[in-house]
């Protein structure tokens, strides 16, 4: 009798598990966000010597976050906990709202790769997000083939950033990127 008990127990736990992973799907459909960004790096010169950008003259830095107020922090900790990566971050605010706000950030590519990446490939997310984070992926994976290392990589991925986020035509990064020399001092 025990044993059908423990059957009963893990069909419970895995049960409660699915719907852990379905409310995690739900909350980041809802507040979650995949993004990329671009950061200039090009050679700088300082007293002593030259330090040495990025051979594009761009940094792509990338990440994905939930951001929640102070009272729901408790709510970050409980997903960061689940993933086993990434970090919950306080934005500490002084303007004329009640509370700080707080992060769940993951930044580190291996993270991306092998925890988040493959986790929202098996649950798919419902809303628009998922086209979102199809392109974050893709973008990440190309990243990590060092794609962006060269300047028809970068390209390539800043027309798909382009395309993220409700971003409109119009700030066309991948034109700028395509124009821009890197410096060399």
């Amino acid at each position: 009798m025990s044993k059908s008990k423990n059957v009963s127990s893990a069909g419970n736990q895995q049960e409660r598990l699915v719907e852990f992973k379905n409310w995690i799907i739900g909350f980041v459909d809802g507040e979650g966000c995949f993004s990329l960004g671009f950061v200039k790096q090009s050679d700088k010169k300082e007293e002593n010597r030259t330090r040495r950008g990025y051979k594009t003259g761009y940094q792509i830095f990338h990440e994905f976050a939930i951001t929640q107020g102070e009272s729901s922090k408790l709510v970050l900790d409980k997903i960061q906990k689940f993933f086993g990566v990434g970090n919950v971050y306080i934005n500490t605010r002084y303007d004329n709202h009640n509370e700080h706000l707080y992060r769940y950030v993951v930044r580190k590519r291996k993270d991306l790769l092998e925890v988040v990446i493959p986790f929202f490939k098996e649950n798919q997310l419902r809303t628009t997000k998922k086209q979102n984070f199809e392109k974050f992926a893709n973008c990440v994976e190309l990243i990590s083939k060092d794609t962006h290392l060269e300047k028809k990589g970068l390209i390539r991925i800043a027309k798909i950033a382009d395309t993220m986020n409700r971003k409109k035509a119009g700030k066309n990064l991948a034109r700028i990127l395509r124009d821009h020399k890197p410096t060399s001092i």
